[in-house]
Parts: structure tokens; C-alpha cells; sequence
């Protein structure tokens, strides 16, 4: 759950940007993620807050990275436990931890309540925000799976969920409950995995600017606006 080091440079080589985008002259950002993750929120807005001092227009894809592929759709114990367990150290300092980002996230205007988030699996999660991004709703989808897991307490496994958080941002919620039935855009996951993993990314969020430039971790706005401005320059 850390926030990771800054990193400003090429990514790998042949890794490719990407098709363009529906504006030619639009930079191209992609964001690797995931949507338990409270430095990929933080980030979020951080990177928001980037782009309003940046005078180009920003096209933003995001990409999915499980931080626990083999997670449960319904785990048990409590956040601070699972922390504890997975980093090696005391409840007490997990919760510290979860204290920390807690604060970090008030800074940038974000409600956190860990007490309340409910754990699990977040492939379907991932697979919704590629059929978001079918419809032109992936922001919106984003936004609204963040919010749903780190404000509201909502079970971001449960696919009853997932359709009913789908159809606040416009999509069907009975097409989203077929699809997650099925395996649909379990490659499209995959592909966006495996990209990573070529690329070096070990942690999120990661952006990736023109298919060139890499910045990892939630990096304050000048940071960003920097690199975005790099990006534009080549």
C-alpha cells in the first residue's frame, strides 16, 4: 500500500502506446490501478488537479492491475488484520498505516473509511471499467468503484453491486450482470496485466504519458504537471 518512488522515464521497449485516441492531438495517459488501492484515489486527484494547469487536452485510459489476484470475493477478518498479515507487522501499525493514508486522502478532499470497506476480489471490478470503456463511461465508472469502496462500504466483488454501481454511471445493469456472468474482458484484464509486467510496473498507480514517458506513485500535482509537460515536448 505504499505510494511508490518517483519514476519520470521511457518504458520499456516495443511496449507501444496504444491506439490514438479520438483527438489526434490529445496526450495520451494511461493509468495503471486498481480500485482498492488508496494511493491510486489519492493519485487520482492528484493527477486531476495536474491536468487543470495543463493547456493541451488530456485523453485518459485506465488500465487494471490486480494487487491481490487470488483474493476472495468474500474474505474474512478486518482490513487492519489483512494488512497485518500481508506486510509482516503488529494490527496496531496497520492501523497507523491506514490512519496515514486516511489523512493523506482529507488532504486532497477524499472521505476514506476503512472501517467500513468490505474486501474481495477485484476482477469483475476491472472487467466493468473495460465495458465502461466501450460505452465512453470508464472515468465515470472509475470514479464511482473508488467511491463505492473507500467511502461507502460497498462490496466491489458482489456482481449485484457491480450492476447497480454500473447503472448509476449510465450503463444497463442487466447487460452488466450477463457480462459478469461470463468471462467477458477476462483477456482484455490479462492484456493489461501482462503490458505491466513488460513494462516493469510493480506497484500502482503508474501512468504511462504517449506510450513513452513513465511516473510512478501518487506524485504531488507539480510532479505530474512536469511530466505531462515532458510528454508533450517529445
Amino acid at each position: 500500500m505504499s505510494r511508490g518512488r518517483e519514476r519520470t522515464q521511457p518504458p520499456a521497449a516495443g511496449s507501444g502506446g496504444g491506439e490514438p485516441g479520438p483527438e489526434a492531438s490529445a496526450l495520451k495517459v494511461e493509468i495503471w490501478s486498481d480500485v482498492v488501492c488508496p494511493w491510486c484515489y489519492i493519485g487520482k486527484r492528484r493527477f486531476e488537479a495536474a491536468i487543470q494547469e495543463v493547456d493541451h487536452p488530456v485523453e485518459v485510459v485506465w488500465r487494471s492491475f490486480e494487487l491481490d489476484p487470488g483474493a476472495s470475493r468474500v474474505p474474512e477478518g478486518g482490513l487492519a488484520e489483512e494488512l497485518a498479515r500481508k506486510y509482516g507487522m503488529g494490527v496496531a501499525e496497520a492501523q497507523g498505516m491506514m490512519d496515514e493514508m486516511t489523512r493523506a486522502a482529507a488532504a486532497e478532499g477524499l472521505s476514506f473509511d476503512f472501517a467500513r470497506a468490505r474486501r474481495g476480489n477485484t476482477l469483475d471490478a476491472h472487467r466493468l471499467l473495460h465495458m465502461a470503456e466501450e460505452a465512453g463511461l470508464q472515468g465515470e465508472m472509475k470514479e464511482r468503484l473508488l467511491r463505492a469502496y473507500f467511502t461507502e462500504g460497498r462490496a466491489i466483488a458482489d456482481p449485484s453491486e457491480l450492476a447497480a454501481l454500473g447503472a448509476e454511471v449510465g450503463l444497463d445493469p442487466d447487460e452488466v450482470e450477463e457480462m459478469l456472468a461470463g468471462d467477458a474482458y477476462v483477456e482484455a484484464v490479462r492484456a493489461d496485466q501482462e503490458r505491466a509486467r513488460s513494462l516493469g510496473i510493480r506497484g500502482v498507480p503508474f501512468f504511462v504519458i504517449n506510450g513513452r514517458l513513465g511516473l510512478s506513485g501518487a506524485q504531488p500535482p507539480p510532479v505530474i504537471r512536469q511530466a505531462l509537460e515532458q510528454g508533450m515536448e517529445g
